[in-house]
């Protein structure tokens, strides 16, 4: 992680931002990353991009590259690809597994609330997003973004303010399914 003070006045927040923010950058020049900083009652979400503390609307981490079904895969998926075909090393397979673990406590997976939210015939193309309230399940994204980038897999960090119909939503995410 990078740290980086923000220019917001007195009372400076500590902004970290991923170290690899120019991997995974559409620009390629390194501001076009969520970053985040935590007080001690608040964990504050920014899109880089925007200054200073800007609004900052939906996430999402993905594949540039659609995937044999035409979708593109998600951070977590394209990590959990590499696990399945044997390619982490222990670990990246450690971290993996701990951190699937927290992120299944942390939030609700939409498919257990409704079982057709993925269901390609009713939401084609359905993704998660994060909303900006996840600034605690953004704040480990970095970790799989690492594992992706030692084994040169592409990934985008994507921003929209209206990513699609909503499928889903709760507190901390939304499903969609992509403006055709």
């Amino acid at each position: 992680m990078i740290h980086q003070p923000s220019a917001e006045g007195a009372t400076e927040l500590e902004w970290l931002r991923n170290s690899y923010s120019n991997s995974y950058s559409s620009s390629g020049d390194g501001n076009d990353c969520v970053e985040v900083a935590a007080t001690t009652s608040t964990m504050h979400v920014r899109d880089s991009k925007v200054r200073p503390g800007g609004p900052m609307t939906y996430v999402r981490f993905q594949s540039p590259h659609p995937n044999g079904r035409g979708h593109f895969t998600g951070v977590f998926g394209l990590v959990n690809n590499l696990a399945r075909e044997g390619r982490l090393s222990d670990e990246q397979e450690s971290f993996r597994r701990s951190n699937n673990r927290w992120y299944d406590a942390a939030y609700t997976d939409p498919s257990t609330v409704d079982p057709t939210v993925y269901d390609d015939e009713i939401n084609p193309g359905a993704a998660a997003w994060f909303k900006p309230t996840a600034a605690h399940l953004l704040a480990r994204v970095h970790g799989y973004l690492e594992i992706l980038a030692a084994h040169g897999v592409d990934c985008l960090a994507l921003r929209s303010e209206d990513p699609g119909r909503v499928v889903y939503e709760d507190d901390v995410q939304v499903v969609v399914v992509p403006y055709a």
